[in-house]
C-alpha cells in the first residue's frame, strides 16, 4: 500500500529588504533623474529585463514610478526597484 504523497510546501521568494538609508538614496537618485529628464535603467525585482526610459511621474499615493519610453508608460512599484543607473545611448 502506497500513501498519497504530501504536497510540497511552497515558499514565496521574498523581495530583499533594504534599510531606510538605501531607500532614501534610491529616492534621491530617482528625483535627480526626473528633474534632469535623464534616461534611466532600472533593475526591478521580479522582472527579467531592466526597465528603461525617462521618469514621467512619481506617485506617492500609489507608490509607483511611471517610466516613459517610446510613448509607452510602465508603472513600477518603488519598493521593487533594486537599482537605478543613468543610461546613455
Amino acid at each position: 500500500m502506497t500513501g498519497i504523497p504530501k504536497p510540497k510546501k511552497k515558499y514565496d521568494v521574498k523581495r530583499p529588504t533594504r534599510d531606510e538609508f538605501a531607500l532614501e538614496e534610491l529616492a534621491n537618485q530617482l528625483n535627480e533623474a526626473k528633474s534632469e529628464s535623464a534616461e534611466v535603467l532600472l533593475t526591478v525585482w521580479g522582472m527579467e529585463l531592466p526597465v528603461r526610459g525617462r521618469i514621467e511621474n512619481m506617485d506617492s499615493r500609489t507608490g509607483k514610478v511611471h517610466i516613459q519610453k517610446d510613448g509607452q508608460t510602465t508603472k513600477v512599484t518603488f519598493m521593487d526597484i533594486m537599482k537605478v543607473e543613468n543610461h546613455r545611448d
